[in-house]
């Protein structure tokens, strides 16, 4: 006897018959590479705010790495908490713009993101408290700084923006 896990797909669900969706055929090669990129993400605003999120780590990163130091712990935490930030940032902004998160539904990616921003941005906060504190008046430790945190708080805006959407998205379905 077969213990395997079914999943039954039905068109209607509780709010009634389920309506297809448009049928669209590419006429070109073209439209096969519209639907691997979502071109849309680019110029939304989460899209740029991601942007300015790398840009500004990316400055303070550089800003800190070629400053000379004062001291070597509270710097180097703060150019791996940078770095990681903008790696992470950048692998959901590439998963949002390649639409990988339709293929990969295991995961909740709204949740992924979420923790990582509120994780990313705590840590973030704390780096650049202690760089800031630690710069002794040094311009490019200061700059760098001050960078980490423009970058804290457009993090702080990502993440009350992505969940103030999913509250929003998940009353609005009831």
């Amino acid at each position: 006897m077969s213990h395997e896990a079914r999943v039954i797909r039905t068109g209607v669900s509780s709010a009634g018959p389920a309506v297809p969706p448009p049928v669209t055929v590419a006429s070109s090669s073209a439209g096969s590479e519209v639907e691997l990129v979502d071109g849309g993400y680019f110029r939304s605003c989460a899209g740029m705010l991601k942007v300015a999120q790398m840009i500004s780590l990316l400055i303070g990163f550089i800003s800190v790495n070629n400053s000379p130091w004062t001291d070597y712990s509270a710097y180097s935490f703060f150019q791996i908490v940078t770095m990681c930030d903008l790696v992470m940032i950048l692998f959901f902004y590439i998963m949002h713009i390649f639409r990988v998160y339709r293929k990969l539904t295991c995961v909740s990616w709204p949740l992924a993101e979420f923790l990582h921003y509120l994780i990313g941005t705590i840590l973030l906060l704390i780096g650049s408290i202690v760089a800031a504190s630690k710069s002794y008046n040094i311009t490019g430790l200061v700059a760098g700084a001050t960078f980490g945190f423009l970058a804290t708080i457009l993090c702080v805006i990502s993440m009350w923006s992505s969940y103030k959407v999913s509250c929003i998205t998940q009353s609005s379905s009831k």
